[in-house]
This record gives C-alpha cells, sequence and structure tokens, in this order.
C-alpha cells in the first residue's frame, strides 16, 4: 500500500506540455483529495484527451468561450469540473498555455485511499466505486466548489512516485460524443490494459 509521504505532488511543467502527452503522463498517477477523515483517492487508470478550438468533442471547440468552460482558457494546471445531466460531475485536468483551451478528463481512478470513506458517498462494492467520471466525482465528494481549483495545492492534487509501476497503455476512440463528427474516431483516450477499474 501506497502511502502519503511516498507522493511526490506534480509540478506546474508537467501541465504545460502538450494534451495528448498529459493524457498518456496521468496513467499511474494519483488523484489524491485530503479531507477531514483523512486522504481519498488513487491511481488513474483512464483518461480522454480534448484538444481544444479544432475538436468538434470539445467543450471549447471553435474557440467557443461560455461560463461553464471559461476554465479551459485558463494555464494548465487546474481542475475544470461541469455538470452532466444536471446531477453528475466530470473532472478534467486543464493543460496547456493560457488561452489555448484543452483539457483531459479524468475517466476512472484505481481505488486506493480512504475506500471506506468513498463507499460512504457511493454505496457500492469497490469493483464499482470509481471506474467512470461520474462515479469517481461521487466517490470523491467532487463538484463545482473545485473547478478552477489548483493541482498545486495541498488538498487536491495529483502525485506520482519515485518508482512507478509499469504496465501497458491501450488507446481507443473517446466514449459517449455521438455529437462529435470531424474527431469523432479520434483514438484519444487512453487506459490502463487489463486493469479492472477502468469504465466500461
Amino acid at each position: 500500500m501506497i502511502s502519503l509521504s511516498e507522493l511526490e505532488r506534480l509540478e506546474k511543467e508537467f501541465y504545460m506540455q502538450d494534451t495528448l502527452t498529459v493524457a498518456k503522463e496521468l496513467l499511474g498517477k494519483y488523484l489524491v483529495k485530503k479531507t477531514k477523515n483523512g486522504i481519498i483517492g488513487g491511481m488513474i487508470v483512464e483518461t480522454e484527451a480534448y484538444i481544444g478550438p479544432m475538436d468538434d468533442a470539445a467543450h471549447s471547440f471553435n474557440f467557443r468561450k461560455t461560463k461553464r468552460n471559461e476554465a479551459m482558457y485558463e494555464e494548465g494546471g487546474i481542475a475544470y469540473v461541469y455538470q452532466i445531466y444536471g446531477m453528475h460531475h466530470c473532472l478534467n485536468v486543464v493543460t496547456n498555455k493560457k488561452d489555448n483551451p484543452e483539457a483531459v478528463l479524468i475517466r476512472a481512478i484505481e481505488p486506493i485511499f480512504g475506500i471506506e470513506n468513498m463507499q460512504k458517498n457511493r454505496k457500492t462494492d469497490i469493483k464499482n466505486l470509481t471506474n467512470g467520471p461520474a462515479k469517481l466525482c461521487k466517490a470523491m465528494d467532487i463538484d463545482k466548489r473545485y473547478n478552477k481549483h489548483s493541482f498545486l495545492s495541498d488538498d487536491f492534487f495529483i502525485a506520482q512516485t519515485q518508482t512507478q509501476q509499469q504496465f501497458e497503455i491501450g488507446q481507443t476512440k473517446r466514449i459517449n460524443i455521438e455529437y462529435a463528427t470531424n474527431y469523432k474516431n479520434k483514438p484519444w483516450r487512453f487506459i490502463i490494459k487489463n486493469n479492472p477499474y477502468v469504465s466500461r
């Protein structure tokens, strides 16, 4: 079991990289949130990249800017949290330079820290606890309060260990973007192959 002392928070430079690079390199990193009952979170096992103005699956397609997606226009290293279906939330990592609206959706994590506390939030078995973007947000109590939250903070951040485990990366087209046309089939979803916590 990994302890908090083994984790090294990612620095700003990580988030300023090319978005596809960030999407791949987030795999195997740890999403961590501190709560009054201890830390909760786990290892990122599935991501999707959204490449801004040219990507018709992205909220910022054609430089569309609204109150909802304005976090995407900030400099990399903050959270973009939005709501779907009026009830569920999704967590994204803003990447790259300011006014270059790109982000990576965190689709699933392998629960590691504070599993019992996360189960109190979702009331389900560990296998189905965080294997989807809305599921992990519910389990970790992530909502619009965390929109624009800095991942350089001490209470909600992404970290790595000095010795990252080895795994094989799978690459597929993204999920639930039927509305897209030109970029619908881009292989911009990345998973840790054979990990049981990847979304189904």
